[in-house]
């Protein structure tokens, strides 16, 4: 069970779980013409400077792991995902992407904005926020997508709690503002 729990948390991580979801958004409803740019740019702009952030903190030791799952350790995070957030968001506008995405964007810095205020109190699922995010976002693009991706976050929130990385509240509180964040982007017009 340890196994299954670690392998859903890693497909569960905010990026791998962003990623995939920004491509489904992506891949079913711009052509490859429009998509491809913003598709890119998002992943150059945001996905992978967090990425290389994530491993040379643990690698420095920064972070005892790439989840950041101490939460004085994310004081040192925060940071640095607002601006890589703020620069998706940038190049968002700046592609003309259509205005869904770059509400996307905006609510995604939101969340991180919210976050890293929660998180001098209190170290909220990460894991989870993105996981249901991603789900209720999903569900406006279509039932199949939106179920899928819904198991999965389901699957995501039980897996932190089974490896003891978040307390039922710190879980709670991400999946709240998730939902919440999801409703705004991909239903509240």
């Amino acid at each position: 069970m340890t196994t299954f729990a670690r392998l859903i948390s890693w497909i569960g991580h905010p990026l791998v779980f962003v990623l995939a979801s920004v491509a489904v958004v992506v891949g079913t409803q711009l052509g490859p013409r429009t998509g491809l740019p913003i598709l890119l740019a998002l992943l150059f702009s945001t996905l992978v400077p967090t990425a290389i952030l994530l491993l040379s903190g643990v690698r420095s030791g920064r972070w005892s792991d790439a989840d950041v799952s101490v939460r004085k350790e994310r004081q040192r995070f925060f940071p640095w995902a607002v601006p890589f957030s703020l620069a998706g968001v940038i190049a968002m506008w700046w592609l003309q992407a259509p205005s869904y995405i770059i509400r996307g964007g905006m609510v995604t810095l939101a969340l991180f904005l919210v976050s890293w205020m929660v998180n001098f109190g209190l170290k909220l699922s990460l894991h989870a926020l993105f996981a249901f995010y991603c789900a209720i976002i999903l569900f406006r693009i279509g039932p199949i997508w939106g179920s899928i991706a819904f198991v999965l976050a389901i699957l995501v929130a039980w897996s932190r709690l089974f490896l003891q990385r978040h307390t039922g509240i710190e879980l709670t509180v991400g999946v709240a503002l998730g939902l919440t964040g999801g409703v705004i982007v991909g239903w509240w017009h």
